[in-house]
């Protein structure tokens, strides 16, 4: 199971997915809700269905759900993945959530992907060559 809000999807969340699908059989992406969005950045261009649907069309995607509005562990218990593919910027406290995966009786193996270097890896750089 990867995670993301997916504004854009440029070449580092192309990375991210391909890395995540190598480590099972099925890669499962929890799509961030709208409300999500907009309060870990501040705004949301793109509605959460259109996000979903772009990254459903990615070649390494076998599902796409989308986040809870609620508890963000809401989707990884129904869903009981047995690994968790993070991606560099995801979940500071590595501990804290294992914890919090624990008190729901989960207990995944949990990977790092590590950041893509290049000129376009993530949302934010893109967003300083737009005019």
């Amino acid at each position: 199971m990867a995670f993301g809000t997916f504004s854009l999807v440029h070449p580092g969340h192309i990375y991210y997915l391909s890395e995540a699908k190598k480590l099972a059989d099925e890669l499962i992406v929890v799509i961030a809700r709208d409300s999500t969005v907009k309060e870990v950045k501040g705004k949301c261009a793109i509605p959460e269905r259109q996000r979903a649907k772009v990254v459903e069309a990615l070649k390494p995607v076998d599902k796409v759900i989308l986040g809870s509005k609620q508890d963000k562990y809401e989707v990884i218990v129904s869903q009981e993945p047995d690994i968790l593919a993070l991606g560099p910027d995801q979940e500071k406290n590595i501990d804290k959530f294992k914890f919090e995966l624990s008190k729901r009786g989960l207990n995944p193996k949990i990977v790092r992907i590590p950041r893509l270097e290049g000129e376009l890896y993530s949302t934010s750089k893109m967003l300083k060559f737009l005019c």
